[in-house]
């Protein structure tokens, strides 16, 4: 099984390198990645054979998920080194710009056997974690031979995954006889992992560590306070003027949101769109699209310190600052959800008490969306035209948006508590250390 799973690895890459190429040479994806990707990191990476602790975030919402581990797993493990992968380049910004407690970033292996191994080599992990749903054969195979103990922190099956794992249940229950516990979001998540072939024993439900890697909003003036907030002096919005954020939205669904923000300048003409992109490469696809729809369009990189910005449309084009800017907002849509795609983190904006809008696909976070909707803390639309109504519904109605945001952020802050359940199940596989002489971090400033 594991031959034939290789073997389809290398024939997918073969089929895909004409795309792959393309990416290279259009955004500059994966060439100066390669060499991490075949296993060979840099001679300085764990120059002295550390033991080590190794995170795996595929992108930047798994990275930001991560965070919540961090400053524990440091006080725990103080003579273990904490090296963190991911697989996307923007993931990989997000890891080397805004993590503490991490030695080294890293780009993930491909999951080729000779290639997995020697990255295990040159990492030495006393464990390796997985964050949600990441499964690869080849790897967790090699984690048990090497004796390194794996665990999978804030899983889950989405609905739309569920039946492709079913079809390969025989595969994938030994592929899962591999891992050493399973920390998962949600009781149905956790029904389902086993359905697939894990063991009971090693399943726990958790919950979401995604409230727990929340940044809650701290006291005006602070130190930590100024520098989360730095963006904010790009966005001098007067508090009269309706913002609108539509956050990482895909392809398709800008069109949507310009048209309605058509509908909300006939009435409310200072009105500002933020529009954030999910995928940077489209930054200017954005920005075109915008133009041709006949609006005065900056991008956040253009805009003038200290100053507000005069234009209709804002591109946020920059890698990190969504989550802060979502305070400003007054009201937000969540992309990756009128289209097909599952659905992006709706807690961000929560935790500011905004009010939140989403579309139809919200598979990736169905328990987080049901919740919020459960509570009255969240607007859910079938289309585009849904979307335009509901935003001109919330703009017109401020105790609307207070009633939708409150419920929001008192979600938040009652669903905390997974980054202990996590850390627990881990000290079960790998009992943390005595105190002693803690090993230096990197500091982010």
């Amino acid at each position: 099984m594991y031959a034939v799973y290789s073997i389809l690895i290398v024939l997918f890459f073969i089929l895909t390198s004409p795309y792959l190429l393309y990416q290279a040479v259009r955004y500059r994806k994966y060439v100066t990645s390669l060499r991490q990707r075949l296993g060979y990191l840099p001679l300085s990476f764990n120059l002295d054979g550390d033991d080590s602790i190794w995170i795996h975030a595929v992108s930047v919402g798994e990275v930001l998920t991560a965070r919540a581990l961090l400053p524990e797993l440091r006080e725990r493990y103080p003579r273990l080194r904490i090296f963190l992968s991911t697989t996307t380049m923007t993931g990989q910004q997000i890891a080397r710009n805004n993590l503490q407690y991490v030695d080294e970033v890293f780009y993930f292996p491909f999951d080729l056997r000779f290639i997995v191994r020697r990255t295990l080599r040159l990492v030495r992990p006393k464990l390796f974690i997985v964050m949600e749903t990441e499964i690869w054969p080849n790897l967790l195979r090699a984690c048990r031979e090497a004796g390194v103990k794996t665990v999978l922190v804030n899983g889950r099956i989405s609905s739309r995954s569920y039946p492709r794992y079913r079809m390969a249940r025989s595969f994938f229950r030994v592929v899962l006889s591999h891992v050493d516990r399973f920390c998962m979001q949600s009781a149905e998540s956790a029904r389902r992992i086993v359905e697939i072939g894990a063991d009971p024993s090693r399943v726990v439900v958790t919950g979401s560590l995604k409230f727990d890697s929340l940044d809650i909003p701290g006291a005006p003036g602070t130190a930590a306070d100024r520098g989360r907030n730095r963006v904010l002096r790009y966005f001098r919005v007067a508090t009269d003027r309706p913002v609108v954020m539509a956050a990482s939205t895909l392809k398709g669904e800008e069109e949507p949101v310009f048209e309605a923000f058509q509908r909300i300048r006939a009435t409310r003409s200072n009105a500002l769109l933020i529009i954030a992109p999910r995928k940077p490469e489209r930054f200017d696809d954005v920005e075109r699209i915008a133009r041709r729809a006949g609006w005065d369009v900056a991008r956040r990189s253009e805009l003038r310190v200290d100053a507000e910005p005069r234009n209709d449309v804002i591109v946020l084009d920059t890698i990190g600052e969504l989550a802060q800017l979502y305070q400003i907002g007054t009201v937000v849509f969540v992309g990756g959800s009128l289209v097909d795609a599952g659905g992006h983190n709706i807690l961000e904006p929560a935790v500011f008490g905004k009010p939140i809008v989403f579309g139809p696909h919200m598979e990736n976070f169905a328990e987080i969306a049901q919740a919020f909707l459960d509570q009255g803390a969240a607007v859910q639309v079938r289309n585009g035209r849904e979307l335009e109504a509901a935003l001109l519904a919330l703009l017109g109605d401020p105790v609307r948006r207070a009633s939708l945001g409150a419920a929001a952020r008192a979600l938040v802050e009652a669903n905390r508590g997974a980054r202990a359940k996590s850390l627990s199940a881990m000290a079960q596989l790998l009992p943390p250390e005595n105190a002693g002489n803690v090993r230096p971090f990197r500091l982010v400033q």
